[in-house]
């Protein structure tokens, strides 16, 4: 797909169809593009889980309670390794979130390009979601995504309700 017109259409979705998996193949096509996104240095401080297991899923849901994410058939979670990213020198900042909103957004654009439908979900419960996964703290959960196909009959907003380039961009 054309990329402006990949990012015109591009919305989150909130109605998966249950029944129809992800192939892997598709998936990991999907996952290869937050793979190959820029960071600073080249560091890659990051991780994708990609839940697709009935047990891991059930146990998910459980840290995002809406039911149309239950019927996702794939989750994925975006781990940073914030020990493995680049720190600024003059203040000390730490790129790891930076890195991994730019790895995440490749995944969601990918996605968008194989027609499978992505919401960015920062609204889980953390502590709740690190302990089902079992992660230390070196691995920070940075968002999840669903990962699948929508319903029959679902229809794509045609309109982006977005602030106008006057109210967003100054030219200096």
């Amino acid at each position: 797909m054309e990329f402006s017109e990949l990012i015109r259409i591009r919305e989150s979705v909130r109605n998966y169809d249950p029944d129809r998996p992800v192939p892997k193949e598709i998936l990991e096509r999907i996952i290869n593009a937050g793979r190959l996104a820029p960071s600073a240095c080249n560091y890659q401080p990051w991780k994708f889980l990609v839940i697709s297991s009935s047990d891991m899923l059930e146990k998910i849901s459980a840290c995002y309670d809406r039911d149309w994410f239950k019927d996702a058939p794939h989750i994925l979670v975006a781990l940073g390794l914030k020990d493995r990213a680049w720190n600024r020198s003059y203040d000390g900042y730490n790129s790891v979130e930076t890195d991994v909103a730019i790895a995440m957004t490749h995944i969601i654009l990918a996605a968008e390009n194989e027609s499978v439908a992505t919401c960015w979900i920062a609204a889980y419960n953390p502590v709740s979601l690190k302990k089902v996964l079992n992660r230390d703290e070196t691995q920070l959960i940075f968002g999840i995504t669903p990962l699948g196909y929508p319903k029959k009959g679902f229809q794509k907003s045609l309109i982006k309700k977005r602030k106008s380039l006057e109210d967003i961009v100054e030219f200096l």
